[in-house]
């Protein structure tokens, strides 16, 4: 039932899933948990996130409680062929492609879709979209389902404000042990490594431009800092900015901003943030990548539209050249350029994004009953269980309250 691109590229992938998982202790701690437990027994869980090998470890993890598993990719540009291959032959059904248009990603999220799931796993509301929608036959059995995404939790919490969201919905992106982490140390590295790796330029001494000063901005602008750069933010958000100047770094409008930059790295969630009356002003040779979920950030299409040249000088980099002769160029098409350029999120960091991911869906198993239909947040239980395990894991001991200090806290004396 699979719809993979090359089953032959399987025993790459399956090197990729090894590695990976010799460094997500707290999934593999999780895995042993679900193996006795079977919390998912009997249940169809879609999983739409990047396809790649440490999703692919989600998705085992997930099987050994008792699900049945399928899996696809979120972005069509970050599925790796060869880990679908892989995850294809062990026993999770896999529907993703490397370099689809965008109506085969479409139809390949509904092919997961079409199980009729019980729980989803979300990268970015795609699924929520189709069972909203094009694929609303399939949302007959749904439970609810986990959001991993900023973006995906804005959709949804609109969808619940218009009462039109399908399924209970854990928004995992704001659990303390999934953003203060992925999203900052994750992105903040992963986003470098690809734009380091596809470029081959330097970073120290460059002006780097970081759209948005949320947790993945800032660790987008810390390790450009930390590597030497001189590092400008453009907000919307006057608290956010006044964080960004305490940190150290410029602010200005991006107006102002698309004057200086040598690199630009969008990580906002919205759209529009760089466009034409930017593109017109920039430095010839300027590099533009996106940081955010979606594709809309960069105006590329108008780039395509109206570049009087556009050519492939490197592997994943689009040189647009404009009518006065200078050249921008554009990481990934536009896309997130962490995936679609890199390999994501270094392991250690998705051990801790996928491990809330598996015990929210756990949640949501056990208290099907009760669940209302809105957007829930991740308990502190859950956040707190995969902090310990995560310290343990690391060999890390930290302090306990005593009774004593427990009801200092707690109370309103201050004896």
């Amino acid at each position: 039932m699979s719809n993979i691109r090359d089953a032959s590229l399987a025993p790459s992938g399956r090197k990729k899933i090894e590695w990976v998982r010799s460094f997500m202790p707290a999934l593999s701690v999780i895995e042993k948990q679900f193996e006795q437990e079977r919390p998912f027994e009997g249940l169809r869980v879609a999983v739409s996130v990047h396809l790649e090998a440490k999703t692919a470890n989600l998705g085992l993890v997930l099987a050994k409680g008792g699900a049945r598993v399928f899996l696809t990719g979120c972005n069509p540009l970050s599925t790796q062929d060869d880990v679908a291959a892989a995850i294809a032959g062990m026993g999770v059904e896999t529907f993703g492609k490397y370099g689809v248009s965008e109506q085969e990603y479409e139809d390949l999220l509904a092919q997961t879709l079409s199980c009729h799931p019980h729980l989803i796993v979300d990268d970015g509301g795609d699924l929520i979209n189709l069972l909203g929608g094009r694929c609303r036959e399939y949302a007959d059995c749904l439970i609810g389902g986990c959001e991993e995404t900023t973006t995906g939790i804005h959709r949804l919490r609109a969808r619940e404000r218009e009462g039109i969201l399908p399924c209970p919905m854990m928004a995992v992106n704001d659990a303390k042990a999934k953003h203060y982490y992925d999203n900052k140390y994750g992105t903040g590295q992963s986003v470098w490594t690809a734009i380091m790796d596809t470029t081959n330029l330097i970073v120290a001494g460059k002006t780097v431009v970081v759209a948005g000063y949320g947790w993945c901005g800032k660790g987008t602008a810390m390790r450009a800092k930390g590597m030497g750069a001189n590092v400008i933010i453009t907000e919307i958000d006057p608290f956010k900015a006044l964080d960004a100047t305490m940190d150290g770094f410029r602010i200005m409008p991006m107006d102002e901003a698309a004057r200086y930059g040598d690199i630009f790295v969008t990580v906002t969630g919205c759209k529009d943030v760089i466009t034409e009356k930017h593109f017109r002003i920039m430095k010839d040779q300027a590099v533009l990548c996106n940081a955010g979920h979606f594709d809309c950030e960069v105006d590329v299409a108008w780039l395509r539209d109206h570049a009087v040249r556009a050519e492939e000088r490197r592997k994943n980099i689009i040189g647009y050249t404009l009518e006065d002769g200078r050249t921008l160029n554009v990481l990934g098409e536009g896309r997130l350029v962490n995936l679609a350029c890199g390999m994501g999120h270094p392991a250690e960091i998705m051990d801790m994004s996928f491990a809330v991911q598996a015990l929210s869906l756990k949640w949501l198993a056990e208290h099907r009953d009760s669940l209302e239909t809105r957007v829930y947040d991740v308990p502190d239980s859950i956040d707190d269980e995969i902090g310990r395990c995560k310290l343990a894991a690391t060999g890390l001991a930290i302090d306990r309250l005593t009774p004593d200090q427990e009801a200092y806290l707690n109370g309103w004396t201050a004896q």
